[in-house]
C-alpha cells in the first residue's frame, strides 16, 4: 500500500472529529457536516480522525477524502484526487495527487458531480487496499 496515508488510530466515530465541526461558523459548520456525513456513508469500513487539524475518512487505515474551513470557504480533499474522472471540472489543484473541492456557503455547487466524486474515491481507496 505504498503512497496511502495510513492512520492506525482512525476509529468509527472519533469526538474530536465532533469538537472541530462545533468550533466552525454555523453556515461552515453546515456544509462540512454535510459532506464529511456524504463521506462517512460511502461504507461499514470508513473510519475517521482529526489529521493535520481536520476531519479525514478512511477506508479502514487509508485516509481517502477530507474536510477543511478556511476564511471564505470549505474544502473538501481527495487525497488522490488526481487519479479521478471528474466530468463536471470541480476538482482544483496542481500537486501531484491531492485535488480539492472549494464550496462556499452561499454559492451554487453541482452536489450530485460532488457526490460522485467522493463515491468514486471511495471505490478506487478501496480497491487499492485490497490489493
Amino acid at each position: 500500500m505504498s503512497g496511502l496515508f495510513l492512520f492506525s488510530d482512525s476509529v468509527r466515530e472519533d469526538p474530536e472529529v465532533e469538537a472541530w465541526m462545533q468550533e466552525l461558523k454555523p453556515a461552515f459548520s453546515e456544509v462540512a457536516r454535510r459532506w464529511f456525513g456524504v463521506m462517512k456513508r460511502c461504507g461499514e469500513d470508513v473510519r475517521e480522525l482529526l489529521h493535520d487539524g481536520h476531519p479525514t475518512a478512511c477506508v479502514g487505515e487509508a485516509a481517502f477524502v477530507y474536510v477543511n474551513a478556511f476564511k471564505a470557504h470549505v474544502n473538501v480533499g481527495f487525497f488522490r484526487g488526481a487519479e479521478l474522472a471528474d466530468p463536471a471540472r470541480l476538482l482544483e489543484g496542481s500537486g501531484k495527487l491531492m485535488r480539492n473541492v472549494k464550496i462556499k456557503p452561499d454559492a451554487t455547487l453541482n452536489s450530485a458531480a460532488l457526490e460522485a466524486l467522493i463515491q468514486s474515491a471511495y471505490v478506487q481507496m478501496k480497491r487499492r487496499v485490497r490489493t
